[in-house]
């Protein structure tokens, strides 16, 4: 099954290259200042779809668990990523969530027992420095409160992931599931403040209605989907390395949809941020992700093991 690894990575991959595609979207399909209800309109459905797919609903401490969950890698990620874009000059957001491989070895060394190497700390810091030489522009001021936002969201994307390797899926889940869950969970928490903070919907002609559908399903159901599938069977260190995808397939998409032009410097960037992300898939080669199963044990209470990928597979 060695051999299916570069396609399982090749596949979770996928899911920062679809996020890189949304701010394009945003921009040339969706309703202006509305970043709460885009938001909701990515997460609800998509989730809601996933569940009628799955058919399956959480059980015992999963309750807790999923919501913990879709709040930190949805509900607060989402909310909190928005509003660092809309404050922040010139991809600062962006820079400030490449870090998020640091985030994850750090929180990986606490709560996985995986040591941060040298090598990925190295790497991190590359793949940082590189995505800032592709997104930065002429410096502006910043802003105290979309640092902190970016920075939260970063954290919360990074706790996240951890947590989801860390919890695992219970016996005979999928990921198809555990995706649902999180995803409605996290449009649960973000509904109440959309309409609290932005007011009704929008009235939506059918190029947002398109932008909304793409984002529901491809850029979300279908992404974390793959995201969430790719955390249970690699280190959390190797999936969140593929995350400087994001703003290289954004700065790509720019370029060629939008005819923004890309400098010396910014191709620069992408070559190092890229060459980190590979880095980073070399370098958790041999490590074993382990996952935590939950199972109904005696009495009915609920159990949990941890088992490595390895000795998952069929």
């Amino acid at each position: 099954m060695a051999s299916s690894r570069p396609a399982l990575i090749a596949l979770t991959a996928l899911a920062p290259v679809s996020w890189g595609t949304t701010y394009a979207v945003t921009t040339e399909f969706l309703p202006a200042d509305r970043p709460l209800f885009t938001g909701l309109m990515r997460a609800l459905p998509a989730g809601l779809l996933l569940l009628a797919l799955a058919r399956v609903l959480p059980r015992g401490a999963w309750w807790w668990k999923a919501a913990v969950l879709g709040a930190l890698n949805i509900g607060a990620f989402f909310p909190l990523l928005f509003l660092s874009a809309y404050r922040l000059p010139g991809g600062m957001a962006a820079v400030v969530g490449s870090a998020g491989p640091l985030f994850v070895a750090g929180l990986a060394a606490l709560l996985l027992g995986q040591r941060p190497t040298v090598r990925t700390l190295l790497t991190g810091a590359v793949a940082a420095f590189g995505v800032s030489l592709v997104v930065l522009r002429a410096a502006g001021a910043l802003d105290a409160l979309g640092l902190l936002a970016a920075l939260a969201a970063t954290v919360s994307m990074s706790a996240g992931t951890v947590l989801t390797q860390r919890w695992g899926r219970p016996a005979g889940v999928g990921p198809l599931a555990l995706t649902g869950w999180q995803l409605t969970a996290g449009g649960l928490l973000i509904a109440p403040l959309a309409f609290l903070i932005e007011g009704a919907p929008p009235a939506l002609d059918g190029r947002a209605a398109g932008g909304y559908l793409y984002l529901a399903v491809a850029n979300t159901a279908v992404a974390y989907w793959l995201w969430f599938r790719g955390i249970g069977r690699l280190t959390a260190t190797q999936v969140t390395f593929l995350g400087p995808l994001s703003p290289l397939t954004a700065a790509v998409v720019g370029w060629a949809a939008l005819g923004q032009a890309l400098t010396p410097v910014q191709l620069v960037g992408m070559a190092l941020a890229f060459g980190a992300t590979v880095a980073g898939q070399i370098g958790g080669r041999g490590q074993a992700a382990p996952r935590t199963f939950s199972f109904p044990g005696k009495n009915g209470r609920e159990e949990s093991t941890d088992v490595t990928d390895g000795a998952l597979r069929r």
